[in-house]
Protein backbone atom coordinates (compact mmCIF):
# COMPACT_ATOMS: atom_id res chain seq x y z
CA UNK A 1 0.00 0.00 0.00
CA UNK A 2 1.05 3.55 -0.53
CA UNK A 3 -0.78 6.81 -0.09
CA UNK A 4 -1.92 9.21 -2.76
CA UNK A 5 -3.13 12.78 -2.60
CA UNK A 6 -5.70 13.94 -5.14
CA UNK A 7 -6.53 17.58 -5.74
CA UNK A 8 -9.63 19.20 -7.19
CA UNK A 9 -9.49 22.77 -8.46
CA UNK A 10 -12.54 24.53 -9.79
CA UNK A 11 -14.69 27.65 -9.92
CA UNK A 12 -18.29 27.86 -8.76
CA UNK A 13 -19.60 27.75 -12.31
CA UNK A 14 -16.88 25.54 -13.79
CA UNK A 15 -18.08 22.05 -14.67
CA UNK A 16 -16.02 18.88 -14.38
CA UNK A 17 -13.94 18.46 -17.49
CA UNK A 18 -12.46 15.25 -18.83
CA UNK A 19 -11.55 16.43 -22.31
CA UNK A 20 -13.21 13.33 -23.75
CA UNK A 21 -9.84 11.72 -24.15
CA UNK A 22 -10.16 8.74 -21.84
CA UNK A 23 -6.91 7.79 -20.20
CA UNK A 24 -4.65 9.17 -22.92
CA UNK A 25 -1.79 11.19 -21.51
CA UNK A 26 -0.73 14.25 -23.55
CA UNK A 27 2.74 13.89 -25.02
CA UNK A 28 4.33 16.51 -22.83
CA UNK A 29 7.92 17.74 -22.47
CA UNK A 30 8.00 16.65 -18.90
CA UNK A 31 42.72 6.79 5.95
CA UNK A 32 40.40 8.71 8.60
CA UNK A 33 37.79 9.10 6.02
CA UNK A 34 37.97 5.43 5.06
CA UNK A 35 37.59 4.44 8.72
CA UNK A 36 34.48 6.62 8.94
CA UNK A 37 32.95 5.00 5.86
CA UNK A 38 33.78 1.53 7.17
CA UNK A 39 32.20 2.37 10.50
CA UNK A 40 29.04 3.51 8.79
CA UNK A 41 28.84 0.45 6.57
CA UNK A 42 29.39 -1.94 9.48
CA UNK A 43 26.69 -0.28 11.55
CA UNK A 44 24.34 0.61 8.72
CA UNK A 45 21.62 -1.82 9.64
CA UNK A 46 21.76 -1.62 13.44
CA UNK A 47 22.17 2.03 14.44
CA UNK A 48 19.30 3.68 16.28
CA UNK A 49 19.62 7.43 16.82
CA UNK A 50 17.63 9.21 19.52
CA UNK A 51 16.60 12.78 18.73
CA UNK A 52 18.44 15.46 20.68
CA UNK A 53 15.22 17.22 21.64
CA UNK A 54 12.58 14.51 22.06
CA UNK A 55 12.22 10.73 22.34
CA UNK A 56 11.92 10.13 18.59
CA UNK A 57 14.08 7.20 17.40
CA UNK A 58 15.48 7.31 13.89
CA UNK A 59 17.23 4.67 11.85
CA UNK A 60 19.98 6.91 10.55
CA UNK A 61 21.75 10.24 10.80
CA UNK A 62 19.90 11.71 7.81
CA UNK A 63 16.58 11.02 9.49
CA UNK A 64 17.87 12.69 12.66
CA UNK A 65 19.02 15.76 10.71
CA UNK A 66 15.71 16.05 8.95
CA UNK A 67 13.68 15.43 12.09
CA UNK A 68 15.56 18.12 14.06
CA UNK A 69 15.11 20.57 11.20
CA UNK A 70 11.46 19.90 10.49
CA UNK A 71 10.08 19.13 13.94
CA UNK A 72 12.26 21.34 16.16
CA UNK A 73 13.48 24.00 13.70
CA UNK A 74 17.08 23.31 14.72
CA UNK A 75 19.60 23.19 11.91
CA UNK A 76 22.55 21.22 13.32
CA UNK A 77 24.71 21.89 10.28
CA UNK A 78 24.06 25.60 10.56
CA UNK A 79 25.05 25.50 14.25
CA UNK A 80 28.35 23.83 13.40
CA UNK A 81 28.95 26.36 10.64
CA UNK A 82 27.95 29.36 12.75
CA UNK A 83 30.23 28.49 15.69
CA UNK A 84 33.01 26.87 13.60
CA UNK A 85 32.91 23.81 15.86
CA UNK A 86 35.78 21.34 15.78
CA UNK A 87 35.42 17.73 16.93
CA UNK A 88 35.55 18.70 20.61
CA UNK A 89 33.10 21.54 20.18
CA UNK A 90 30.70 19.25 18.36
CA UNK A 91 30.93 16.58 21.09
CA UNK A 92 30.32 19.19 23.78
CA UNK A 93 27.31 20.54 21.89
CA UNK A 94 25.69 17.09 21.61
CA UNK A 95 26.29 16.28 25.28
CA UNK A 96 25.13 19.73 26.39
CA UNK A 97 21.81 19.34 24.59
CA UNK A 98 21.22 15.89 25.99
CA UNK A 99 22.37 16.82 29.55
CA UNK A 100 20.17 19.91 29.76
CA UNK A 101 17.14 18.17 28.21
CA UNK A 102 16.50 21.08 25.87
CA UNK A 103 13.54 21.39 23.55
CA UNK A 104 15.51 23.73 21.28
CA UNK A 105 18.86 25.51 21.18
CA UNK A 106 19.29 28.89 22.91
CA UNK A 107 20.06 31.87 20.70
CA UNK A 108 22.92 33.07 22.92
CA UNK A 109 26.60 32.42 22.39
CA UNK A 110 28.04 28.94 22.96
CA UNK A 111 26.83 27.67 26.37
CA UNK A 112 28.73 24.36 26.23
CA UNK A 113 32.33 25.56 26.68
CA UNK A 114 32.85 23.64 29.95
CA UNK A 115 34.84 20.42 29.74
CA UNK A 116 32.14 18.70 31.78
CA UNK A 117 30.29 18.30 28.49
CA UNK A 118 33.03 16.01 27.19
CA UNK A 119 31.40 13.31 29.32
CA UNK A 120 28.79 11.42 27.26
CA UNK A 121 25.24 12.11 28.35
CA UNK A 122 23.94 9.04 26.53
CA UNK A 123 25.77 5.72 26.62
CA UNK A 124 27.00 4.66 23.17
CA UNK A 125 25.46 7.73 21.58
CA UNK A 126 25.69 7.17 17.79
CA UNK A 127 26.08 10.91 17.32
CA UNK A 128 29.36 10.75 19.25
CA UNK A 129 30.89 7.73 17.52
CA UNK A 130 32.89 9.97 15.22
CA UNK A 131 33.50 13.70 15.08
CA UNK A 132 33.00 16.23 12.35
CA UNK A 133 36.04 14.95 10.51
CA UNK A 134 37.68 18.38 10.49
CA UNK A 135 39.17 20.64 13.13
CA UNK A 136 37.57 23.95 12.29
CA UNK A 137 40.06 26.15 14.08
CA UNK A 138 40.86 29.56 12.67
CA UNK A 139 44.49 28.86 13.66
CA UNK A 140 44.96 26.35 10.90
CA UNK A 141 46.76 28.33 8.17
CA UNK A 142 45.87 26.26 5.10
CA UNK A 143 42.18 27.17 5.35
CA UNK A 144 40.38 30.43 4.89
CA UNK A 145 37.08 31.10 6.65
CA UNK A 146 34.87 29.80 3.85
CA UNK A 147 36.90 26.61 3.58
CA UNK A 148 36.58 26.13 7.33
CA UNK A 149 32.81 26.42 7.13
CA UNK A 150 32.63 24.05 4.20
CA UNK A 151 34.84 21.51 5.90
CA UNK A 152 32.68 21.48 9.02
CA UNK A 153 29.58 20.88 6.92
CA UNK A 154 31.19 18.16 4.84
CA UNK A 155 32.37 16.43 8.00
CA UNK A 156 28.90 16.44 9.50
CA UNK A 157 27.51 15.02 6.26
CA UNK A 158 30.04 12.17 6.29
CA UNK A 159 29.43 11.51 9.96
CA UNK A 160 25.78 10.73 9.40
CA UNK A 161 26.05 8.48 6.32
CA UNK A 162 27.01 8.49 2.65
CA UNK A 163 23.53 9.35 1.40
CA UNK A 164 23.10 12.45 3.54
CA UNK A 165 24.15 14.65 0.64
CA UNK A 166 21.08 13.50 -1.23
CA UNK A 167 18.73 13.82 1.69
CA UNK A 168 19.94 16.66 3.87
CA UNK A 169 22.22 18.97 1.92
CA UNK A 170 19.43 20.61 0.03
CA UNK A 171 17.45 21.03 3.22
CA UNK A 172 20.09 22.69 5.34
CA UNK A 173 22.46 24.74 3.23
CA UNK A 174 20.29 27.15 1.32
CA UNK A 175 18.70 30.40 2.43
CA UNK A 176 18.30 32.15 5.74
CA UNK A 177 15.87 30.53 8.19
CA UNK A 178 14.53 33.75 9.62
CA UNK A 179 12.00 34.33 6.87
CA UNK A 180 8.28 34.49 6.77
CA UNK A 181 7.84 36.17 10.12
CA UNK A 182 6.48 39.38 8.63
CA UNK A 183 2.90 40.10 7.59
CA UNK A 184 3.69 39.72 3.88
CA UNK A 185 4.62 36.05 4.08
CA UNK A 186 7.74 34.12 3.20
CA UNK A 187 7.36 34.28 -0.59
CA UNK A 188 6.69 38.01 -0.65
CA UNK A 189 9.78 38.58 1.48
CA UNK A 190 12.08 36.78 -0.95
CA UNK A 191 14.63 39.03 -2.61
CA UNK A 192 14.65 39.04 -6.40
CA UNK A 193 18.01 37.27 -6.51
CA UNK A 194 16.73 34.58 -4.14
CA UNK A 195 13.73 33.92 -6.36
CA UNK A 196 15.58 34.13 -9.68
CA UNK A 197 15.79 30.39 -10.25
CA UNK A 198 12.02 30.00 -9.86
CA UNK A 199 11.14 32.67 -12.41
CA UNK A 200 13.95 31.65 -14.75
CA UNK A 201 12.42 28.19 -15.00
CA UNK A 202 9.30 29.80 -16.49
CA UNK A 203 11.38 31.71 -19.04
CA UNK A 204 11.87 28.51 -21.04
CA UNK A 205 9.37 27.95 -23.81
CA UNK A 206 9.02 24.20 -23.30
CA UNK A 207 7.25 24.54 -19.96
CA UNK A 208 4.65 26.84 -21.50
CA UNK A 209 4.16 24.49 -24.44
CA UNK A 210 3.58 21.69 -21.95
CA UNK A 211 0.98 23.68 -20.03
CA UNK A 212 -0.81 24.90 -23.15
CA UNK A 213 -1.01 21.36 -24.54
CA UNK A 214 -2.60 20.18 -21.30
CA UNK A 215 -6.18 20.29 -22.52
CA UNK A 216 -7.76 19.59 -19.15
CA UNK A 217 -6.00 22.63 -17.71
CA UNK A 218 -6.36 25.06 -20.59
CA UNK A 219 -9.81 24.16 -21.81
CA UNK A 220 -11.24 24.23 -18.29
CA UNK A 221 -10.14 27.86 -17.90
CA UNK A 222 -11.36 28.72 -21.39
CA UNK A 223 -14.74 27.07 -20.95
CA UNK A 224 -15.31 28.71 -17.58
CA UNK A 225 -14.72 32.16 -19.02
CA UNK A 226 -16.47 31.67 -22.35
CA UNK A 227 -19.52 29.99 -20.82
CA UNK A 228 -19.90 32.70 -18.16
CA UNK A 229 -19.59 36.00 -20.03
CA UNK A 230 -21.81 37.74 -17.51
CA UNK A 231 -19.11 37.22 -14.88
CA UNK A 232 -16.50 39.02 -16.99
CA UNK A 233 -18.51 41.59 -18.94
CA UNK A 234 -17.03 45.09 -18.43
CA UNK A 235 -14.89 43.90 -15.53
CA UNK A 236 -11.28 44.72 -14.67
CA UNK A 237 -9.32 41.47 -14.46
CA UNK A 238 -5.90 40.76 -12.98
CA UNK A 239 -3.98 37.71 -14.24
CA UNK A 240 -1.29 36.76 -11.71
CA UNK A 241 1.60 34.90 -13.35
CA UNK A 242 0.22 35.36 -16.86
CA UNK A 243 2.90 33.43 -18.75
CA UNK A 244 2.10 33.49 -22.47
CA UNK A 245 -1.05 35.51 -21.74
CA UNK A 246 -3.52 32.79 -22.61
CA UNK A 247 -5.80 33.40 -19.61
CA UNK A 248 -5.62 37.17 -20.13
CA UNK A 249 -6.79 36.75 -23.72
CA UNK A 250 -9.56 34.36 -22.68
CA UNK A 251 -10.77 37.00 -20.20
CA UNK A 252 -10.66 39.74 -22.85
CA UNK A 253 -12.69 37.69 -25.30
CA UNK A 254 -15.14 36.82 -22.51
CA UNK A 255 -15.97 40.53 -22.23
CA UNK A 256 -13.55 42.07 -19.74
CA UNK A 257 -12.99 45.75 -20.43
CA UNK A 258 -9.44 45.68 -19.07
CA UNK A 259 -7.07 42.82 -18.31
CA UNK A 260 -3.75 43.28 -16.53
CA UNK A 261 -1.27 40.43 -16.75
CA UNK A 262 1.76 40.31 -14.46
CA UNK A 263 4.74 37.98 -14.77
CA UNK A 264 8.38 38.21 -13.67
CA UNK A 265 9.77 35.66 -16.13
CA UNK A 266 11.21 36.55 -19.54
CA UNK A 267 8.22 34.92 -21.27
CA UNK A 268 6.36 38.19 -20.72
CA UNK A 269 8.07 39.67 -23.79
CA UNK A 270 6.73 36.88 -25.98
CA UNK A 271 3.32 37.38 -24.39
CA UNK A 272 3.38 41.04 -25.46
CA UNK A 273 3.95 39.97 -29.06
CA UNK A 274 1.19 37.37 -28.77
CA UNK A 275 -1.30 39.94 -27.50
CA UNK A 276 -0.44 42.33 -30.34
CA UNK A 277 -0.70 39.51 -32.88
CA UNK A 278 -4.28 38.93 -31.74
CA UNK A 279 -5.20 42.65 -31.72
CA UNK A 280 -5.99 42.62 -28.02
CA UNK A 281 -3.48 45.28 -26.94
CA UNK A 282 -6.28 47.80 -26.38
CA UNK A 283 -7.71 45.64 -23.56
CA UNK A 284 -4.75 43.57 -22.33
CA UNK A 285 -1.87 45.29 -20.52
CA UNK A 286 1.16 43.22 -19.55
CA UNK A 287 3.61 44.19 -16.80
CA UNK A 288 6.94 42.53 -16.08
CA UNK A 289 7.71 42.05 -12.38
CA UNK A 290 6.61 40.28 -9.23
CA UNK A 291 3.07 41.04 -8.15
CA UNK A 292 4.46 41.94 -4.73
CA UNK A 293 6.62 44.70 -6.27
CA UNK A 294 4.89 46.13 -9.34
CA UNK A 295 2.49 49.06 -9.39
CA UNK A 296 -0.75 48.40 -11.23
CA UNK A 297 -2.42 51.08 -13.39
CA UNK A 298 -5.60 50.70 -11.29
CA UNK A 299 -6.30 50.73 -7.57
CA UNK A 300 -8.74 47.83 -7.58
CA UNK A 301 -9.76 44.94 -9.80
CA UNK A 302 -13.02 43.01 -10.00
CA UNK A 303 -11.60 39.58 -10.75
CA UNK A 304 -8.29 37.81 -10.18
CA UNK A 305 -7.53 34.80 -12.34
CA UNK A 306 -4.42 32.68 -12.03
CA UNK A 307 -3.14 29.24 -12.85
CA UNK A 308 -1.17 28.94 -9.62
CA UNK A 309 -1.56 25.25 -8.87
CA UNK A 310 1.60 23.17 -8.44
CA UNK A 311 2.37 19.57 -7.67
CA UNK A 312 0.54 18.55 -4.50
CA UNK A 313 -1.53 21.65 -5.31
CA UNK A 314 0.60 23.88 -3.07
CA UNK A 315 4.13 23.26 -4.41
CA UNK A 316 5.89 26.47 -5.55
CA UNK A 317 3.68 28.54 -3.20
CA UNK A 318 2.32 30.65 -6.03
CA UNK A 319 -0.99 30.80 -4.20
CA UNK A 320 0.81 33.05 -1.70
CA UNK A 321 1.23 35.64 -4.46
CA UNK A 322 -2.41 35.33 -5.49
CA UNK A 323 -3.50 35.96 -1.90
CA UNK A 324 -1.17 38.96 -1.72
CA UNK A 325 -2.84 40.37 -4.83
CA UNK A 326 -6.30 39.56 -3.44
CA UNK A 327 -5.70 41.40 -0.19
CA UNK A 328 -4.20 44.43 -1.92
CA UNK A 329 -6.15 44.82 -5.15
CA UNK A 330 -9.45 42.91 -5.11
CA UNK A 331 -12.47 45.18 -4.88
CA UNK A 332 -15.29 44.51 -2.45
CA UNK A 333 -17.59 41.93 -3.99
CA UNK A 334 -14.88 40.72 -6.35
CA UNK A 335 -13.73 37.15 -6.71
CA UNK A 336 -10.67 34.99 -7.26
CA UNK A 337 -10.88 32.18 -9.83
CA UNK A 338 -10.48 29.26 -9.41
CA UNK A 339 -12.20 29.91 -6.12
CA UNK A 340 -12.26 26.50 -4.41
CA UNK A 341 -9.79 23.63 -4.22
CA UNK A 342 -9.58 20.41 -2.26
CA UNK A 343 -6.75 18.02 -1.49
CA UNK A 344 -7.72 14.39 -1.03
CA UNK A 345 -5.71 11.39 0.07
CA UNK A 346 -6.03 7.88 -1.33
CA UNK A 347 -4.20 4.61 -0.77
CA UNK A 348 -2.53 2.91 -3.70
CA UNK A 349 -1.37 -0.68 -4.06
CA UNK A 350 1.26 -1.15 -6.73
CA UNK A 351 3.73 -3.92 -5.90
CA UNK A 352 5.52 -3.56 -9.21
CA UNK A 353 6.20 0.13 -8.69
CA UNK A 354 7.31 -0.44 -5.11
CA UNK A 355 9.69 -3.14 -6.32
CA UNK A 356 11.08 -0.80 -8.94
CA UNK A 357 11.60 2.16 -6.63
CA UNK A 358 12.30 0.69 -3.16
CA UNK A 359 12.95 -3.06 -3.10
CA UNK A 360 15.33 -2.56 -6.04
CA UNK A 361 18.01 -1.33 -3.65
CA UNK A 362 18.14 -4.60 -1.69
CA UNK A 363 20.16 -6.30 -4.41
CA UNK A 364 21.76 -4.23 -7.18
CA UNK A 365 23.81 -6.46 -9.44
CA UNK A 366 24.68 -8.59 -6.43
CA UNK A 367 25.53 -5.66 -4.14
CA UNK A 368 23.58 -4.52 -1.06
CA UNK A 369 22.49 -0.89 -1.44
CA UNK A 370 19.65 -0.84 1.08
CA UNK A 371 21.12 2.32 2.65
CA UNK A 372 19.91 4.17 -0.46
CA UNK A 373 16.33 3.64 0.64
CA UNK A 374 16.78 6.33 3.27
CA UNK A 375 17.61 8.76 0.49
CA UNK A 376 14.94 7.60 -1.94
CA UNK A 377 11.93 7.27 0.34
CA UNK A 378 11.81 10.89 1.62
CA UNK A 379 11.75 12.30 -1.91
CA UNK A 380 8.22 12.71 -3.21
CA UNK A 381 7.89 11.45 -6.78
CA UNK A 382 5.80 13.14 -9.47
CA UNK A 383 4.48 10.67 -12.03
CA UNK A 384 1.35 9.25 -13.63
CA UNK A 385 -0.23 6.29 -11.84
CA UNK A 386 -2.76 3.84 -13.17
CA UNK A 387 -6.32 4.47 -11.87
CA UNK A 388 -6.80 0.77 -11.16
CA UNK A 389 -4.05 0.89 -8.51
CA UNK A 390 -6.30 2.90 -6.19
CA UNK A 391 -7.21 0.68 -3.24
CA UNK A 392 -9.23 3.09 -1.10
CA UNK A 393 -11.85 5.73 -1.38
CA UNK A 394 -10.31 9.23 -1.42
CA UNK A 395 -10.50 11.23 1.80
CA UNK A 396 -10.51 15.03 1.75
CA UNK A 397 -7.70 16.34 3.94
CA UNK A 398 -7.96 20.06 3.17
CA UNK A 399 -10.33 22.46 1.46
CA UNK A 400 -9.22 25.89 0.27
CA UNK A 401 -11.52 28.82 -0.41
CA UNK A 402 -9.31 31.18 -2.39
CA UNK A 403 -11.51 34.15 -1.52
CA UNK A 404 -11.19 33.62 2.23
CA UNK A 405 -8.13 31.49 3.02
CA UNK A 406 -5.22 33.08 4.90
CA UNK A 407 -1.53 32.39 4.37
CA UNK A 408 -1.24 30.58 7.68
CA UNK A 409 -3.91 28.10 6.61
CA UNK A 410 -1.72 26.90 3.73
CA UNK A 411 0.33 25.04 6.35
CA UNK A 412 -1.91 22.54 8.09
CA UNK A 413 -2.34 19.19 9.79
CA UNK A 414 -5.29 16.90 9.21
CA UNK A 415 -6.40 13.51 10.47
CA UNK A 416 -7.62 11.11 7.81
CA UNK A 417 -9.39 7.78 7.51
CA UNK A 418 -8.99 5.73 4.34
CA UNK A 419 -11.62 3.07 3.67
CA UNK A 420 -9.82 0.23 1.93
CA UNK A 421 -11.60 -1.28 -1.08
CA UNK A 422 -9.09 -4.00 -2.05
CA UNK A 423 -7.03 -6.51 -0.06
CA UNK A 424 -3.38 -5.92 -0.95
CA UNK A 425 -0.25 -4.14 0.27
CA UNK A 426 -0.39 -0.37 0.55
CA UNK A 427 2.92 0.81 -0.94
CA UNK A 428 2.78 4.54 -1.83
CA UNK A 429 1.06 7.95 -1.53
CA UNK A 430 0.27 10.21 -4.50
CA UNK A 431 -1.10 13.64 -5.35
CA UNK A 432 -2.97 14.43 -8.55
CA UNK A 433 -4.63 17.53 -9.91
CA UNK A 434 -8.02 16.60 -11.30
CA UNK A 435 -11.71 16.52 -10.48
CA UNK A 436 -11.41 12.83 -9.67
CA UNK A 437 -8.98 9.93 -9.76
CA UNK A 438 -10.07 8.47 -13.11
CA UNK A 439 -10.21 11.54 -15.38
CA UNK A 440 -7.86 12.55 -18.15
CA UNK A 441 -4.30 12.97 -16.94
CA UNK A 442 -2.75 16.41 -16.74
CA UNK A 443 0.77 17.84 -16.66
CA UNK A 444 0.50 17.91 -12.86
CA UNK A 445 0.41 14.08 -12.87
CA UNK A 446 0.43 12.64 -9.33
CA UNK A 447 2.73 13.18 -6.38
CA UNK A 448 3.78 9.85 -4.91
CA UNK A 449 4.90 9.27 -1.31
CA UNK A 450 6.60 5.90 -1.13
CA UNK A 451 6.38 3.77 2.00
CA UNK A 452 9.63 1.91 2.71
CA UNK A 453 7.71 -1.04 4.12
CA UNK A 454 4.33 -1.86 2.53
CA UNK A 455 1.36 -2.10 4.88
CA UNK A 456 -0.90 -5.15 4.42
CA UNK A 457 -4.54 -4.05 4.24
CA UNK A 458 -7.86 -5.84 3.81
CA UNK A 459 -10.98 -4.73 1.98
CA UNK A 460 -13.32 -2.99 4.40
CA UNK A 461 -10.50 -1.98 6.73
CA UNK A 462 -10.10 1.64 7.82
CA UNK A 463 -6.61 3.05 7.76
CA UNK A 464 -6.22 6.00 10.13
CA UNK A 465 -3.41 8.55 10.04
CA UNK A 466 -2.42 12.18 10.10
CA UNK A 467 -0.81 14.39 7.47
CA UNK A 468 1.09 17.61 8.20
CA UNK A 469 2.03 20.07 5.45
CA UNK A 470 4.62 22.80 5.99
CA UNK A 471 6.69 25.13 3.89
CA UNK A 472 10.44 24.60 3.93
CA UNK A 473 11.63 27.61 5.92
CA UNK A 474 14.78 27.80 3.85
CA UNK A 475 12.93 27.63 0.55
CA UNK A 476 9.29 28.68 0.98
CA UNK A 477 8.40 27.46 -2.50
CA UNK A 478 9.10 23.85 -1.47
CA UNK A 479 7.23 21.69 1.02
CA UNK A 480 7.69 19.18 3.83
CA UNK A 481 4.87 16.62 4.08
CA UNK A 482 4.81 14.37 7.15
CA UNK A 483 2.69 11.23 7.49
CA UNK A 484 1.87 9.57 10.82
CA UNK A 485 0.51 6.22 9.77
CA UNK A 486 0.40 2.72 11.22
CA UNK A 487 3.06 3.34 13.91
CA UNK A 488 5.26 4.98 11.28
CA UNK A 489 6.27 8.60 10.90
CA UNK A 490 7.94 9.77 7.70
CA UNK A 491 8.66 13.24 6.39
CA UNK A 492 8.89 13.80 2.64
CA UNK A 493 10.30 16.74 0.73
CA UNK A 494 8.82 18.20 -2.44
CA UNK A 495 11.35 20.54 -4.01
Amino acid sequence: MYLSVLTDTFADTMTDHDGGAGDDVPDLSDSDNEEQWQWMEANDNIVQVTCLFCDKMSNSGPETLQHCLVEHQVDLVEVVKKHKLDDYGYIKMINYIRTESLSTLPECSIPWESDEYMRPALQDDPLLQIGTGFHCSTQRPPFNQEQIKGNCIAGIFRMFSPDVGLLAQGLVLNADVGRGTGSLGAVAELREDEDEAYFSSYGHYSIHEEMLKDKVRTESYRDFMYLNPEVFKDKVVLDVGCGTGILSMFAARAGAKMVIGVDQSEIIYQAMDIVRSNQLQDRVTLIKGRIEEVKLPVEKVDIIISEWMGYFLLFESMLDSVLYARDLYLAEGGSVYPDRCTISLAAVGDTEKHQDRIAFWDDVYGFKMACMKRAVVPEAVVQVLKPDTLISQPAVIQGIDCNAVSLSELEFASDFCLKITDSTDCTVSRVMFSTGPQVTKTHWKQTVFLLENPIPVQAGEELHGRITVRKNKKDPRSLFITFDLHDMKQTYSLQ
